[in-house]
């Protein structure tokens, strides 16, 4: 299993929003960047991956779950864009600011940190474990399909 964070600015696609599509999830559509693209294309059904609002609230707020692999983007005809379906698995008990996550040394390396305007990112498994902890969270305790 892989571990992703997926950006969403709340106001287009909140964490509200995602968790009422419920085991049905929803496409990661309207991505165009070839990075995070190529990122999703690396996805299987069961990979896990943080919510992360940006711009609003910059924190990760909920984990969600790869639902479908990678397919066509509905949103476009251009057949270089292609997206996942993900499906919110539970609320972060405390969001997890990037404030808190720059400050953490243990995170120095993640993508958050480091490659701030990607908007799908890999997560180390360290990386994944740390956030977990920091939201009050235990990772064995995420129930994936």
């Amino acid at each position: 299993m892989k571990y992703w964070l997926f950006k969403s600015e709340p106001f287009k696609w909140s964490w509200e929003m995602q968790k009422e599509k419920g085991d049905a999830g929803e496409e990661w559509d309207g991505i165009r960047n070839y990075q995070a693209r190529n990122n999703m294309r690396e996805m299987k059904v069961g990979d896990l991956g943080f919510f992360y609002h940006s711009n609003e609230g910059l924190e990760v707020v909920g984990i969600v779950e790869v639902c479908a692999e990678s397919h066509p983007d509905s949103t476009t005809d251009d057949e270089r864009w292609d997206c996942v379906d993900i499906k919110a698995v539970c609320d972060m008990p405390e969001p997890v600011t990037l404030k808190a996550v720059k400050a953490n040394p243990k995170l120095a390396d993640m993508s958050l940190v480091t490659s701030m305007r990607l908007s799908v990112q890999p997560v180390k498994p360290a990386e994944w474990k740390e956030v977990c902890r920091m939201g009050g969270l235990d990772p064995k305790s995420i129930k994936s399909a």
